[in-house]
């Protein structure tokens, strides 16, 4: 509770000092990688026209800036992250064992149709998948529809995959549509893994 105040108040500073663009930018970038983005989009689109056709007039600007900071207040209110805008997943092809010398760790990923399961270590992924099998098993969680077998790595605030030898080319691809087609629920599940 206390972190969700505190978190507002950081929100509010920091929209408060940043300028209508920065606002514009940071709200563009995240819903464009959410399912909403087509909802937003005319709406996204008229500020940056008001923006941009008047650029020399502080009322339009200050009026297009209040604008945001409330959309923004709204977006947060129905449970979106908007910091996590500044996050990114890239796929990078197929690794081996090798990986561990560039930085890499294995992760077994487990989809369902609401959530991410998932596990790291530095057993191989056989190992880590019949790991993540019995702990859901044991709370009763059966809805997994993929798995996937991966090494992972954060690059800054990009989260790097790469297939492993268990995983399937046919698979990485279905994941790879997952991820652009919701970038969003990938990130804001995977954002702590470490």
């Amino acid at each position: 509770m206390a972190s969700r105040k505190v978190d507002r108040v950081v929100n509010t500073l920091a929209e408060r000092f940043a300028s209508a663009w920065r606002l514009l930018s940071d709200t563009t970038i995240f819903l464009s990688s959410t399912k909403s983005f087509a909802r937003y989009e005319n709406q996204l689109r008229n500020w940056r026209r008001r923006l941009e056709s008047t650029r020399n007039d502080p009322k339009v600007i200050d009026e297009v800036r209040k604008e945001l900071i409330q959309f923004r207040a709204t977006l947060r209110s129905i449970g979106y992250d908007i910091k996590l805008g500044a996050y990114q997943i890239k796929l990078e092809g197929f690794r081996h064992d090798d990986a561990i010398a560039e930085g890499f760790k294995r992760l077994v990923l487990f989809i369902a149709r609401d959530n991410l399961y998932y596990l790291s270590g530095a057993e191989n992924h056989i190992e880590l998948d019949g790991f993540l099998e019995r702990r859901l098993a044991g709370a009763n969680i059966r809805n997994i529809v993929q798995k996937h077998y991966l090494w992972f790595r954060w690059r800054q605030n990009t989260l790097v995959f790469s297939g492993a030898d268990t995983e399937s080319k046919e698979d990485f691809e279905k994941l790879k549509r997952l991820i652009e087609e919701d970038t969003m629920f990938f990130i804001k599940r995977l954002k702590k893994l470490s």
